[in-house]
Parts: structure tokens; C-alpha cells; sequence
């Protein structure tokens, strides 16, 4: 039996070390996530990445 659209992306994103997360975020805040991410010309969730990487670098260092 041939497999779905939705199968294959979900083990295509599985090999890939990938999930979906969804979030709600205040409209406030995701116009800032789309103006940073249009202003450094990269996507929205390597900003989300970059952004996390720096908190956890910043509380890394202050504890």
C-alpha cells in the first residue's frame, strides 16, 4: 500500500531529526520574529534557533 503525503514528510522530518511545534505567540511578538527574520534575511525559525542558542548561552554563563 503506498503511503500518504503526510506519512512520508513525517518520516522524511523523523530522519531528519525534526518535529513540527506549534506555538501562540502575542501578535506583537510574531511581528517582531517576521521583521528580524525579513531584516537579517534569514527564515523565521533559524532566528527562533539562533535566539535560543544565545538565551541558553547567556544563562549558561551567568549561573
Amino acid at each position: 500500500m503506498a503511503l500518504s503525503r503526510t506519512e512520508i514528510v513525517n518520516r522524511s522530518n523523523e530522519k531528519r531529526g525534526i518535529r513540527q511545534k506549534g506555538f501562540k505567540l502575542p501578535l506583537e511578538v510574531i511581528a517582531e520574529i517576521e521583521r528580524l527574520s525579513e531584516q537579517h534575511g534569514i527564515p523565521q525559525n533559524q532566528l527562533i534557533i539562533q535566539a535560543v542558542a544565545c538565551f541558553k548561552q547567556l544563562t549558561s554563563s551567568s549561573s
